[in-house]
């Protein structure tokens, strides 16, 4: 990008709430610099896109993507943040951010010149790092392929609402996307394919459709083997199945006895997709602290430059404030700890431990207090953690006292909850495990596979849920899950709960 020189006359970037394109381009190469030169980050090349709030609403309303298939339910999602949003009851984001290279930043037009100022450094270089170099992301996305990607799946569901009609395309979408949480692979990564590679693979699956379906035929037994036969039938089953199955989705598009190649194609697709955002769901804490941290020091730097006029720093750091707001337990707000304000909290945190470490600092992490060098640390945490392991490695007691945390227990078995974390070196380990378990996915949602599906027989769907401390699935939402399970698979489906301890 062409280096756009500040304002002859004051020396800022600039001097006033209205903006224009070469203001934004000025302000963006400031930015650029500071972050390359100074934090020395790493990043995608940058598209930054200034969008209406019709269209903000929009990209909401289809998880914001650039380009997504049709299904009416992005259309009610958009009525209904557009209803709060013209009663005022619901404000709309200053940007949104795309992981794909290059890295697209949606800016609100109606934002002020020190909010796009804040929204860029934030977005183009906060999260555009953090999706270069995490190694979830790295290892889990295609930022290269994905918008080949969704333009390939809005031609193939498009194509299909031609040739088989809407209402069975909307049927099989509405039961995939209800699955799209049980639709990831959780610890075997799938290896990425280029668009050509997965267009050669659907067609290899077109041709094979039938015998990936009713491979089965060729294992039935002798009726005179007996039960050592069948169990042998069993284990053979479930070992060409690779049973058990975590991902299922991906079950149902290779074994369903009833899904067609295009409607398979489609579970695909959202998989695929939910897939995409898999890495996003187990790093919240970590990627909005790194990009609030990143404009924090951008925007800091500019001032201390005086590039950023005390005015434009007071409204920066106002916007800057309300999102990174903690509300009290008692608060009608609190829905609990604010993933920006922790993550915030910590990444400064972290800078001040390296530079002005306290004696507690040097016990709780020696090997980072005093160093000086918290820029590497960092971005060395940005790259290898997630929130539960990051929460874990470097939540700090000055952290645990600032947000007032406390640790209880709620067993069921008693008729009280009891405080087991409080403010002293057995509580504060405490808490820190506690918290680090809160962002763990896997104790989050639901663990449910499949453990076995006879095609030969009744063909039957046995799935298991492992219960976790206990807590036994949601009555009403497991018979809603089951129904879209049963039409894609076509006939019965059982689920057994079974518990972790056992």
């Amino acid at each position: 990008m062409a280096k756009r020189a500040t304002n002859p006359k004051s020396g800022l970037l600039f001097d006033q709430a209205d903006w224009d394109f070469d203001t934004l381009w000025r302000t963006f190469d400031a930015i650029e610099q500071v972050a390359r030169e100074d934090l020395e980050l790493d990043f995608y090349p940058n598209q930054i896109e200034i969008i209406s709030s019709e269209q903000m609403l929009d990209a909401y309303s289809s998880i914001g993507m650039p380009l997504m298939y049709h299904h009416w339910s992005f259309g009610k999602h958009f009525l209904g943040h557009e209803r709060l949003y013209r009663k005022g009851a619901r404000g709309l984001a200053y940007e949104i951010v795309i992981n794909s290279n290059p890295c697209i930043s949606y800016c609100l037009e109606e934002n002020t010149m020190p909010l796009q100022a804040l929204v860029m450094a934030h977005a183009a270089f906060g999260h555009n790092h953090f999706f270069k170099s995490n190694h979830l992301f790295e290892q889990w996305t295609d930022a290269d392929g994905i918008l080949d990607y969704l333009e390939y799946a809005r031609r193939f569901i498009a194509s299909c609402e031609e040739k088989h009609g809407l209402d069975d395309v909307e049927a099989t979408l509405d039961a995939a996307h209800s699955l799209m949480p049980h639709g990831v692979f959780r610890h075997r990564r799938p290896r990425q394919l280029s668009l050509r590679e997965a267009e050669e693979q659907r067609q290899a699956r077109i041709a094979a459709a039938e015998q990936n379906v009713y491979y089965l035929w060729n294992t039935i037994p002798n009726t005179d083997e007996g039960q050592q036969s069948q169990d042998s039938g069993l284990l053979d089953r479930k070992r060409e199945m690779q049973l058990p199955e975590e991902n299922l989705l991906y079950f149902l598009e290779h074994y369903s006895p009833v899904l067609t190649s295009w409607q398979r194609e489609i579970l695909r697709i959202v998989r695929n997709i939910g897939q995409y955002f898999y890495p996003q769901k187990q790093t919240k804490v970590m990627n909005e602290g790194c990009a609030c941290f990143v404009h924090y020091y951008i925007l800091n730097k500019l001032h201390e430059q005086g590039r950023l006029s005390d005015g434009a720093m007071l409204e920066i750091l106002h916007s800057h404030t309300n999102v990174l707001t903690q509300p009290d337990f008692d608060d009608p707000r609190f829905s609990g700890i604010n993933p920006y304000a922790l993550g915030f909290a910590m990444m400064e945190d972290i800078k001040r431990v390296c530079l002005n470490p306290t004696e507690e600092d040097r016990e709780w992490f020696p090997d980072i207090a005093g160093s000086g060098d918290w820029r590497n640390v960092l971005k060395h945490a940005w790259a290898n953690y997630r929130d539960e392991s990051f929460i874990q490695q470097f939540l700090s007691p000055a952290i645990m006292r600032r947000f007032r945390m406390f640790a209880i227990s709620d067993e069921s078995s008693s008729r009280y909850c009891t405080v087991t974390g409080i403010h002293n070196s057995h509580g504060y380990r405490h808490l820190r495990d506690a918290l680090a378990r809160d962002h763990d996915l896997s104790a989050l949602e639901p663990d449910i596979q499949v453990a076995d599906a006879d095609l030969l027989g009744d063909r039957c769907l046995h799935l298991k849920a492992v219960r976790r401390n206990s807590v036994p699935l949601d009555a009403d939402g497991k018979l809603a899950t089951l129904k879209h399970v049963e039409r894609l698979w076509g006939y019965k489906v059982e689920i057994t709960e079974v518990d972790a301890q056992r």
